[in-house]
């Protein structure tokens, strides 16, 4: 009973602070991305005709957790440029050895997308504005993720241990970035999706 207790107590402080409880209480601490949970996509409109959707396949990211103090929390992510995933079908060329060369995201200069959040304003319903920078193609801009928390999970029925999950959107102008290749008849607006899970000790 006591042990329930506190559960539910935990779980209505997090409450409060915009994180819900979905399970047993997790810890303050490191939490680091789960390569197999994490997805970052990105899309361009292509001629006005339909939306180009790609991903990054090299994603690292860390997650800072304060408990008690959501707002507190943090999160620095790495995406390794080359990594990028452009699901091209065709034979008749490297369509990501493109994408990532020098005319558009120029991996060999800038091997590195950086995130590091600064602020976390948190909203009703588990959802938070996290702020921060983006650094990419040689310049830093800011930018900013709405995110919304699905769950946080202790002990996860496969892993056995503590899984915290988050869903985010955010939008950016690659020109903004000096990205300008083919502007025009491809979209400046990029759109991206990230889902994503934590996982601690």
């Amino acid at each position: 009973m006591k042990s329930l207790l506190s559960a539910l107590l935990l779980s209505a402080v997090l409450a409060a602070g915009g994180v819900r409880a979905h399970a047993a209480s997790l810890k303050s601490g490191v939490y680091e991305s789960d390569p197999a949970h994490t997805n970052i996509l990105w899309s361009v409109t292509h001629h006005g005709a339909s939306n180009y959707i790609g991903r990054f396949n090299g994603i690292k990211a860390t997650l800072n957790l304060d408990r008690e103090n959501p707002r507190n929390s943090s999160v620095i992510a790495e995406i390794q440029v080359a990594s990028i995933d452009t699901n091209y079908p065709l034979a008749d060329k490297d369509f990501d050895a493109e994408v990532a060369g020098n005319a558009i995201l120029n991996a060999a200069s800038y091997p590195v997308i950086m995130f590091k959040s600064t602020a976390v304003e948190l909203g009703p319903e588990n959802t938070a504005k996290v702020r921060g920078t983006l650094t990419m193609h040689g310049k830093t801009k800011e930018i900013a993720l709405d995110t919304k928390l699905n769950a946080m999970i202790n002990p996860h029925p496969i892993t056995k241990g503590p899984v915290i999950g988050f869903s985010a959107k955010a939008r950016l102008k690659r020109s903004d970035f000096g990205i300008n290749f083919g502007q025009g008849s491809i979209g400046d607006d990029v759109p991206i999706t990230i889902e994503i899970e934590f996982v601690g000790n």
